[in-house]
């Protein structure tokens, strides 16, 4: 079983090994603050373990760094008992659910609460933790998601009329979920109190951007030293790979002809407007899908609006002829039809083999 959780009473100095790397001397009249700063990571089954290690390390680092405990921080799950990762990693905790709240009373209240989540969180209904990040976030506390935490925080009713940052594969089934909440393909968002990540390595970034908050470019270049990452990538830097990258294609007016396609989801465009939009003649267009794809434009944006439905099936408990409207489908049957040409199964099974999966595991 692993335990990182480490939660200290008073800020106090690091010891240093032989050889390693002195603190940061700070120059005359910098800022140095002692205050030690406490975060709360609420580990849900099944999170993700990436972006948690991610969050955790550079705090580790940033105090080696500082030369003292600018941070510190403790698991907390709902019961107290250990939590599984995604990847079967058994996590030991500090504090349970009861006992934080507890706490938010004294000395050891937190300065920021952290959700970890990941696979299956749209299944995940526990009134009890939506109540304690109410509490927490009516306190004063700031609250935060890691990859999918963001959908917990919505559950929980913090997110209306927020900006936030879900990892891209959730972003259809949180859209159709909370469409008061406005939802980008950000590495990152934090607005006021609510700190949201996309998770994987996008958590480094975010921590990165928070201690050179506290404590300056300077303590955040040795951080990077540190793990070995030679930038802090900008909140605004997308999630995945460019389309040329990730389809291995050249070909400008073909991604620029994809990217039309997977903006116009719900209602999807006419070929015809796509190829004048972009200077060409629907046989040109033809061709090059051909050339490039090796099939027909209309076949790749019908095989975009299933790829979209799917997610939607598996990640939200829309009705199935909502989700036929969401991805432009007229009527369920024929999206029903076209569901089980592709993937070899309807969209009902699709969503019940979904679920037995969740509950097996």
């Amino acid at each position: 079983m692993l335990t990182v959780g480490r939660a200290t009473s008073e800020p106090k100095a690091l010891e240093r090994n032989p050889g390693e790397a002195k603190p940061l001397q700070h120059k005359q009249g910098e800022a140095r603050t002692m205050e030690r700063k406490t975060i709360v990571f609420f580990l849900v089954p099944d999170f993700t373990m990436l972006p948690f290690t991610a969050s955790v390390e550079p705090l580790r680092a940033a105090n080696r760094m500082l030369g003292f405990e600018a941070y510190s921080w403790r698991l907390c799950s709902i019961d107290g008992k250990p939590v599984r990762a995604s990847n079967g990693i058994e996590v030991a905790v500090n504090t349970s659910v009861d006992e934080e709240r507890r706490l938010l009373s004294g000395t050891g209240r937190p300065h920021m609460v952290f959700v970890c989540s990941g696979l299956n969180v749209e299944a995940y209904r526990n009134k009890h933790a939506f109540g304690f990040l109410r509490e927490e976030y009516n306190k004063g506390v700031a609250v935060g998601g890691m990859c999918t935490g963001a959908h917990i925080l919505a559950e929980a009713g913090l997110l209306s009329g927020k900006r936030i940052a879900i990892h891209w594969e959730n972003i259809p089934g949180f859209t159709e979920r909370f469409p008061k909440t406005e939802v980008f393909a950000d590495l990152f968002e934090i607005d006021g109190k609510i700190h949201t990540c996309a998770g994987g390595t996008a958590s480094l970034d975010m921590m990165l951007q928070l201690i050179g908050q506290d404590h300056g470019d300077g303590i955040v270049n040795r951080v990077c030293e540190m793990v070995l990452t030679d930038r802090v990538r900008s909140p605004k830097d997308r999630q995945r790979l460019p389309l040329r990258a990730r389809l291995g294609i050249q070909n400008p007016r073909v991604i620029e002809i994809i990217e039309q396609m997977e903006s116009h989801i719900s209602e999807p465009r006419e070929l015809v407007a796509i190829a004048e939009a972009i200077g060409l003649s629907r046989r040109q267009v033809e061709r090059l899908f051909r050339q490039e794809m090796g099939r027909s434009p209309a076949r790749y944006y019908l095989e975009i609006r299933l790829d979209r439905a799917r997610h939607l099936l598996i990640q939200s408990t829309m009705p199935i002829v909502e989700v036929a409207i969401a991805c432009g489908f007229v009527s369920a049957s024929h999206f029903s039809k076209c569901y089980r040409e592709l993937y070899e199964r309807s969209p009902q099974q699709e969503r019940a083999d979904r679920k037995r999966l969740a509950v097996a595991a």
